[in-house]
């Protein structure tokens, strides 16, 4: 069921994230690390064709919504067949806690060090006035949701062509429908784009639908939601978010959530810092 403000809180979170994400300090870490999961996915898969591994193609999608090369990407899948392969040996390790204000954080890493990585957020958590828990202390504050990007406008064809319109996309009332018509749960505006939010399972399949509708689709990725937003005051909206930068600093961790709930005042004053 498609509720417009539903996650308008989070809009405003995922407008912030991906315009974070253009900076180019940010950009190089974050391409970094997008890179790396594509070499453990073609890895672990073993097979270098996305066709033929599901969870390379999962990993190549989200780098596409981050616009990660795709030299970048060739270049990730090679690391993990080729000459100079990468012989490290990363796992998946979740970190949970509460941040300033009892935000919750959890933290999906992938590293080839535990005890390195855990001092690392540990030392993070600590220096921000929070505390990492133990195993599920917070995770059942959040839902899985699979996440689809879309601009409003895409490079036409033609070495003189502009932006156009990117079909229904380009239109609010008739993306609307097209989203129903994929079996999208939601959607919200994040300014030159949209994302629309699915069911885990249905994540591919509600893509695929969105595209044979003439949409050209960016990237795609599962992401979590807070099933109950925190509220805080704008000061403590302000340590939060030192706290997520921080994390997200670190090489090893490769997505952090956060409950907190990004109202347009703190949204406006986090655009400031």
């Amino acid at each position: 069921m498609l509720e417009g403000t539903y996650m308008s809180g989070h809009s405003k979170w995922a407008t912030t994230k991906h315009r974070k994400a253009a900076q180019d300090a940010k950009r190089s870490a974050l391409f970094s690390k997008l890179s790396r999961n594509i070499t453990v996915a073609a890895k672990e898969g073993g097979d270098p064709n996305p066709d033929n591994n599901a969870s390379l193609a999962a990993a190549i999608e989200k780098a596409k919504g981050y616009s990660l090369p795709k030299d970048k990407i060739k270049v990730a899948i090679d690391k993990a067949f080729g000459s100079g392969k990468d012989s490290a040996n990363y796992e998946t390790v979740v970190y949970e806690g509460y941040g300033p204000a009892g935000v919750a954080v959890l933290c999906e890493a992938l590293t080839d060090n535990r005890n390195r990585t855990a001092a690392d957020v540990r030392s993070a958590f600590t220096h921000a006035g929070g505390s990492l828990g133990t195993s599920g202390s917070v995770a059942f504050q959040f839902e899985r949701k699979g996440q689809i990007m879309i601009p409003k406008e895409i490079e036409g064809e033609g070495k003189k062509a502009g932006m156009e319109p990117n079909g229904a996309a380009a239109d609010e009332d008739e993306f609307m429908m097209a989203v129903v018509e994929a079996g999208g749960d939601d959607y919200e505006d994040a300014e030159d784009e949209w994302i629309v939010y699915t069911s885990p399972t249905e994540l591919m399949a509600v893509k695929k639908a969105i595209e044979e509708q003439g949409i050209q689709v960016k990237g795609a990725e599962m992401t979590m939601e807070p099933t109950t937003p925190t509220e805080v005051s704008v000061a403590d909206a302000k340590k939060v978010m030192r706290l997520i930068d921080k994390l997200e600093e670190l090489e090893d961790l490769q997505n952090v959530y956060h409950t907190m709930d990004i109202t347009d005042e703190i949204a406006a004053a986090l655009d400031e810092e």
